[in-house]
C-alpha cells in the first residue's frame, strides 16, 4: 500500500481530530511522559499538548508522509517512525499515557498487539485508545461488497481487518487490569454531498483498493461506489447528508 496524503486526510481535519478531542477529555491525572501513536499529521498530537502543556510529548507513526507534515505542523514535538505491529519491548515502561485515535484498525492482531502497548506504560500509567467501529455502515459495506464483485475481486485485495467486537476487547482488557472502561460514540457529521463521502474515504478506507487500481480503473471503481452510495444515504432537506460513524473507546490504568 503506497503512503499516506496528509493533505487529503486534513480536509476533514475537523471531523477527525474530534474523537481525539473526546478521549483527551476523558484522561485523568497528569501524565508527564506521553507517545502519541499514529499521530499522523499532529492533529491528534497537539490535542494532547493542548491538554497536557507540561508533559513530554512524542508522536509516533510508520509513515514518512505524515511524519513530515506532522514535524511541520508541530516542530516543537519530537516525532518518531514506529511501527506498533513490531516489536515495542525497548519501550518498556516508558510513558505514563500512551494514546491512540484511529490506529489501532490498521494493525491485525489485536490479542497480541494490545498487551505489547500496555507494556509501555509504567506503572499507574493510562492506555486511552479511540478504534472505528464502523462496519455496519453503507460507505464500509458498499466498499466490501463492490470489491468483492466479479469485475474488481482479481484486481482489488481483500482486507483483512484486525479489529474485534466490544466484548473481545473487554476480555483483553480485563486480563490486563482491573481499572479500565469502554464506550462508544456515534458522529453525525454533516457532509455537503456523495462526493465529499468519498473524498473522506480516498485517504482511508479506500487508500488499498485504489492503489491497486490504474487511474481509468480508479474512476470506474469509484463510480460504482458513489451509485450505490446514492441510495443509501438520504439528502436531508437544506441539501446537506448525515455521515454517521460510530468509534468505540477504552482506556485502561496499569
Amino acid at each position: 500500500m503506497g503512503d499516506w496524503n496528509s493533505i487529503s486526510y486534513l480536509k476533514f481535519k475537523a471531523q477527525r481530530t474530534q474523537p481525539a478531542v473526546d478521549l483527551a477529555a476523558r484522561i485523568t491525572g497528569s501524565p508527564k511522559r506521553i507517545i502519541d501513536l499514529g499521530c499522523g499529521p499532529a492533529n491528534s498530537t497537539m490535542v494532547l499538548k493542548e491538554r497536557f502543556p507540561n508533559a513530554k510529548i512524542t508522536g509516533a507513526d510508520s509513515s514518512d508522509a505524515m511524519l513530515e507534515t506532522a514535524r511541520k505542523n508541530a516542530p516543537e514535538i519530537e516525532f518518531i517512525k514506529l511501527d506498533i505491529s513490531g516489536d515495542l519491548s525497548r519501550f518498556r515502561g516508558s510513558f505514563d499515557l500512551v494514546f491512540s485515535n484511529a490506529c489501532f484498525q490498521w494493525v491485525t492482531d489485536h490479542k497480541k498487539l494490545l498487551p505489547s502497548v500496555f507494556d509501555m506504560l509504567e506503572n499507574g500509567g493510562t492506555l486511552a485508545v479511540q478504534i472505528p467501529m464502523n462496519f455496519n455502515e453503507p460507505i464500509h459495506r458498499i466498499i466490501s461488497e463492490i470489491s468483492r464483485s466479479e469485475r474488481w475481486r482479481e484486481k482489488c485485495p481483500q482486507r483483512i481487518f484486525g479489529t474485534l467486537s466490544q466484548s473481545e476487547y473487554f476480555d483483553i482488557l480485563s486480563g490486563l487490569t482491573n481499572d479500565f472502561e469502554l464506550w462508544e460514540t456515534t458522529y453525525f457529521h454533516r457532509m455537503p454531498s456523495i462526493d465529499s463521502i468519498i473524498e473522506w474515504y480516498r485517504s482511508t478506507g479506500l487508500r488499498p483498493y485504489l492503489d491497486a487500481l490504474s487511474e481509468t480503473e480508479q474512476s470506474d471503481f469509484l463510480g460504482e461506489i458513489s451509485q450505490e452510495l446514492y441510495k443509501e444515504y438520504a439528502v436531508q432537506e437544506n441539501g446537506e447528508i448525515i455521515f454517521k460513524f460510530p468509534r468505540f473507546f477504552f482506556i485502561a490504568k496499569k
